[in-house]
């Protein structure tokens, strides 16, 4: 093989490593809360938001803040660099996208898992059987 083939496969095996490398310590998947403390990596963790607390968001250092419990029953308290999502209210589950620091998980995105606005049909059977009896 020629010297420049085999520099440019090191290179490219090198690159590829990296990539992988780099790529697998980004986000560790889908976790608890206490997984996520744990590990130490980027995290997804689906939850609720907690109503009974109150969200902020601070203007100043815009920050928006509010605590959510995750699927295994932990609340914590969240951190989102950005206002406030639209239809948070709405939401029947979240999904937080970041790592925990000390007792405040500080999320980079927040994925809003809203109601459908379609349904599954059962009204129609309801009301096409009242028609009929």
């Amino acid at each position: 093989m020629k010297p420049k083939t085999i520099a440019g496969l090191v290179l490219m095996l090198g690159f590829a490593a990296l990539l992988f490398l780099n790529f697998g310590r980004q986000v560790g998947g889908y976790m608890d809360f206490a997984e996520a403390e744990k590990a130490g990596v980027e995290a997804h963790v689906v939850g609720t938001w907690v109503e009974a607390e109150r969200y902020a968001y601070d203007r100043d250092r815009n920050i928006f803040s509010f605590h959510m419990q995750d699927e295994a029953g932990a609340v914590r308290k969240v951190h989102y660099p950005h206002p406030k999502p639209a239809n948070f209210e709405d939401a029947e589950r979240l999904v937080v996208q970041g790592a925990a620091e000390g007792e405040v998980f500080v999320a980079q995105h927040i994925l809003v898992k809203c109601p459908s606005k379609y349904n599954d049909g059962s009204e129609f059977e309801t009301a096409s059987q009242e028609y009929a009896g």
